[in-house]
């Protein structure tokens, strides 16, 4: 298919901006935040709310009358959009609540008790939080996990590789804020590194799927003659259309290859070594894990292009 740039942009920092969220609650969830914490944690809010925010703005650019977006909420029964659309409305009650509680307890610094915000309010809220943000990410993968005449995008590991790039660009963001706060944890640094990986050997088993998985169709299929070797002679019109313009698309096998070198060298290759550098040196280690997280969120829009690009609309048959 022919990929929309702000559906690029969309699933990369919306993706980010919820993973983001995603160790934030988890974090305080389990295991609460002092004083000392809720600026960074606060931090890190603001810029998940920031990219969640971008992301959704930009998701509006590939619709033909965007000021009628709201709508889509209402065929929550039926439609993966509308559940994305509901569910990431929702996720930013909890993401407000807990920005005003915490918000309360900052102007409460020495623990005069003027301001008192009990810990199962916190847990709670963080909770729902995490799972608000986990639904959403899930909702923006069934999106295209449910549409059946694209085989790549029916493939199983399309919804965890959504939320698995969710959860390593977030943590990777979580992480080099935590560095830049001076709380960078050698713990949290091995389980992104264990992501990465994990996150590579995902998009190589999917690549190698869609790559050796012919079209569950034929272009006899396609016509009504299944048993007959159909050829195409001419084009089904003469002038490009909306169908020529986003649903068939060819992507050069060597520029492919290219590409997917490069996403993973991005999002999975550089990062290991700067989660690596910054465990030997740990006074670089803000910078290094700034520097992680900028080259995961480009790495993982490139995949998000590749996602786009190399998938194969049956429709293509009649072409």
């Amino acid at each position: 298919m022919n990929p929309a740039f702000s559906v690029i942009v969309f699933t990369t920092l919306s993706g980010a901006g919820y993973g983001l969220w995603c160790w934030l609650g988890l974090r305080l969830a389990l295991g609460g935040v002092a004083h000392a914490d809720a600026a960074a944690w606060l931090a890190g809010a603001a810029l998940g709310g920031v990219l969640v925010t971008a992301g959704l703005l930009s998701s509006l650019g590939h619709l033909g009358k965007p000021g009628r977006a709201w709508r889509a909420l209402s065929q929550w029964r039926t439609s993966w959009l509308s559940r994305e659309g509901v569910a990431a409305v929702a996720t930013f009650l909890p993401a407000a609540l807990l920005l005003m509680l915490l918000g309360a307890r900052q102007l409460d610094p020495v623990g005069l008790g003027f301001i008192h915000v009990p810990a199962a309010l916190l847990s709670a809220a963080a909770a729902l939080l995490v799972a608000g943000s986990l639904a959403t990410v899930a909702c923006t993968a069934m999106i295209y996990a449910s549409l059946k005449p694209i085989p790549a995008w029916r493939q199983p590991l399309v919804l965890p590789g959504y939320l698995g790039f969710a959860l390593l660009t977030g943590g990777l963001l979580d992480q080099a804020l935590l560095a830049i706060a001076g709380r960078a944890s050698p713990a949290a640094a091995w389980a992104m590194l264990a992501m990465a990986a994990a996150m590579a050997v995902l998009k190589l088993g999917y690549w190698h799927a869609i790559d050796t998985t012919p079209l569950a169709v034929t272009r006899g299929d396609a016509l009504g003659l299944p048993t007959r070797q159909a050829s195409v002679f001419e084009r089904p019109h003469t002038e490009a259309n909306y169908v020529t313009r986003e649903m068939v698309y060819v992507l050069a096998r060597k520029h492919g290859r290219a590409l997917r070198a490069l996403a993973l060298a991005m999002f999975a290759a550089l990062p290991a070594v700067c989660l690596l550098a910054g465990g030997i040196w740990p006074a670089a280690a803000p910078g290094l894990l700034a520097l992680a997280a900028l080259s995961a969120l480009l790495g993982a829009a490139v995949e998000r292009w590749l996602f786009f690009a190399q998938a194969r609309h049956l429709v293509s048959l009649y072409y």
